[in-house]
């Protein structure tokens, strides 16, 4: 039915997300207090969210800081907005 198939391809495209969030995010209770960080690093989603917020490009990012490249900002967004999609859904059932 299209609606199977639908939601077919809506889980397949989350479990590709997830995939990728993993090759770039880490939680670890250990660092940052659990907040979700860069593997590799002690940067936190929400400090490549304050920048970006800031108005520094993801170039600008990249200058900064050597090590983050603009995979892990593109990581770091994503992952913010798949937690929003997830607290959104939370609130509505």
């Amino acid at each position: 039915s299209p609606a199977y198939s639908f939601l077919a391809h809506i889980r397949n495209d989350y479990i590709c997300l997830m995939e990728k969030l993993n090759n770039y995010i880490h939680i670890d209770a250990s660092i940052r207090f659990g907040k979700p960080v860069i593997i590799g690093t002690r940067i936190t989603v929400d400090d490549i969210l304050s920048w970006l917020s800031s108005g520094m490009t993801i170039e600008e990012i990249e200058s900064d800081f050597p090590y983050i490249k603009r995979e892990h900002v593109l990581a770091a967004l994503a992952f913010a907005a798949n937690r929003e999609q997830s607290l959104r859904l939370l609130k509505v059932v």
